[in-house]
């Protein structure tokens, strides 16, 4: 499926969650079989070879992450916030527009594997992307790519990358 006809699922809504905000809905795209399959072949044909683990941060990149890994063939390890996770953990805390939060992974996520790609939905500002390299980086493993579903330009996050191989197969 040509990349256009992904974007043309992804919906645009003004003003959500907040005044000011243009939400891009991915539930079409989710709900299209075929343009599910294609975006998430896409995102599995961008992992280097040799990834051995694919991270995915809470929630939507558990989606892509997922079913990215279940393609590869390879684990996956989940990156959530504080307080879901049942064994003992690493965590990160980092700087948001109003505030911090903090993101946590099992202190054993990767045991012997070590080359990880994280896939995520979406990078807006970069935050929470950096953060969760820092935080896979932290636990051993060396992060080889960091891949979105989407990016917004305008909001820099790929600034907050720099230095890092990056993917995005939509870019607004």
């Amino acid at each position: 499926m040509e990349k256009q006809a992904l974007q043309d699922l992804i919906r645009s809504i003004p003003d959500f969650p907040k005044k000011g905000i243009l939400f891009r809905d991915i539930t079409p795209l989710l709900a299209d079989g075929q343009a599910f399959q294609s975006a998430i072949s896409i995102l599995a044909g961008v992992c280097p070879r040799g990834t051995e683990m694919i991270a995915g941060i809470e929630s939507r990149g558990f989606i892509f992450g997922a079913a990215v890994a279940q393609t590869l063939g390879v684990g996956f390890v989940p990156v959530r916030k504080t307080g879901k996770l049942p064994y003992r953990t690493e965590s990160v805390t980092y700087d948001l527009e109003y505030g911090t939060d903090t993101l946590e992974v099992h202190e054993d996520a990767f045991g012997k594997r070590k080359k990880v790609v994280l896939i995520d939905d979406l990078l807006a500002t970069g935050g929470t992307a950096s953060a969760t390299c820092r935080l896979l980086e932290k636990v051993g493993g060396v992060v080889l790519k960091a891949a979105f579903l989407i990016e917004l330009a305008g909001l820099k996050g790929r600034e907050k990358l720099a230095g890092r191989d990056m993917f995005s197969l939509i870019v607004y």
